[in-house]
């Protein structure tokens, strides 16, 4: 039974990460082409409920992949992650889409 629950939400993270893709990709092509930039460019530090390192080097490479977004560095105690953003909205919500999606998807796939 386990087995087909991690086959779904690998199912479900894939379709949420290609979601997440194309919505960046629209957004940075829609910047690209208008006359006026709408880049809101910032540092977030996003705080880490993961541990191990198969976990840690997923979501930053998954970060980084998404257009906009980029992975800086993860702190020494290993709980928070910098994260370069060019559009910028709400700092809180920026935390909890990572926390709340991103992350939580990894966790149930890799635990």
């Amino acid at each position: 039974m386990k087995f087909f629950f991690r086959i779904y939400a690998v199912l479900r993270f894939i379709l949420f990460y290609l979601k997440e893709l194309l919505v960046a990709n629209l957004i940075l092509a829609y910047d690209a082409l208008t006359p006026r930039h709408h880049m809101r460019p910032g540092v977030v530090a996003v705080p880490l409920d993961i541990q191990s390192d198969l976990e840690l080097v997923m979501l930053t490479n998954l970060i980084s992949m998404t257009p906009g977004t980029l992975s800086l560095d993860v702190s020494s105690d290993r709980k928070t992650l910098f994260v370069h953003v060019m559009y910028l909205k709400d700092k809180n919500i920026f935390i909890q889409s990572i926390k709340n999606k991103m992350e939580r998807y990894i966790l149930e796939i890799l635990r």
